[in-house]
């Protein structure tokens, strides 16, 4: 039995570096004279042990603007999905220490959506309502965002076909997925531009996971709960693999794998450490 790992599997560029990012204030503020606290404005990662492992070296976690509003002093890590202009100058209100960890690709989004509205232009969000990346482009905006993540989402909307818009994605959406909905959106009346905002490590790591399910006799696909990257890989593995299955962490796995059974095929969100993924890998190539 063959097992093959996606080579684009775990910590993708912007996560791996809100992480270290983290881990460097947590080195700094120990040599410091003055210790300040150290908090991140949501959990750094969706990975319940990684944000674990940070409040157990004193890393607490801010669950939204109250939360904020109450710190007097300290460092506001900022992870890679970003937040929007107000929670920005809040910080800076505040006084507080703002170490910005967010994903340059999202940051170019915030760029983009507040130059386009600026402009007067209607600004159209493909992304997954509530995420936080999509939640913090919002708050770049000049005037309120649409958000659709469903050709349903497009019927209901409501807005004038006529008006200028810039159409965006979370960089974590189906790149597929992206292209069919920017289509309806055009047949529906809507004129502007498109920026496909997907990175491009999230469009190779779905081409690569679908390729490897449409091979495989199972899948596995590694990666948080809250994660939308892994959720969005699952959905896409799914549709190439019957036999796909979804977990965080080893401790998840129930696999009885049949003699017919001759290639397993592994691939993990953009929040799932290394050490995650190879005792996942290392498992079904030991024990199967």
């Amino acid at each position: 039995m063959e097992v093959k790992l996606a080579k684009s599997a775990g910590f993708c560029f912007g996560v791996k570096r809100a992480v270290e990012t983290v881990y460097e204030q947590i080195e700094k503020q120990k040599a410091s004279d003055k210790k300040l606290p150290i908090f991140t404005y949501g959990p750094i990662i969706h990975n319940e042990q990684v944000v674990k492992d940070l409040e157990e070296k004193g890393v607490r976690v801010l669950n939204g603007r109250k939360e904020l509003e109450a710190v007097r002093e300290g460092i506001v890590v900022i992870r890679s999905h970003g937040i929007g202009k107000e929670i920005c100058q809040l910080i800076e209100e505040k006084g507080l220490v703002c170490v910005d960890a967010t994903c340059p690709f999202v940051k170019r989004i915030h760029n983009i959506v507040e130059q386009e509205s600026t402009k007067g232009k209607q600004i159209l969000i493909i992304g997954n309502a509530g995420h936080p990346e999509v939640e913090g482009i919002k708050g770049w905006c000049a005037v309120p965002a649409i958000v659709v993540e469903s050709e349903e989402d497009i019927k209901k909307l409501k807005e004038d076909t006529g008006k200028e818009v810039c159409i965006v994605s979370q960089t974590t959406f189906n790149y597929n997925k992206f292209q069919y909905l920017v289509e309806i959106l055009k047949k529906s009346g809507y004129n502007g531009s498109v920026v496909n905002t997907i990175c491009n490590a999230t469009e190779e790591r779905q081409t690569e996971a679908r390729e490897i399910a449409s091979e495989a006799d199972v899948m596995i696909v590694i990666g948080g709960a809250h994660s939308s990257n892994t959720r969005k890989l699952y959905e896409i593995c799914s549709k190439e693999c019957a036999q796909t299955c979804f977990i965080q962490s080893l401790a998840d796995l129930e696999l009885e794998l049949s003699e017919s059974v001759r290639l397993v095929g592994i691939t993990a969100g953009a929040s799932t450490p290394n050490n995650i993924i190879r005792e996942v890998q290392s498992y079904v190539r030991n024990e199967f």
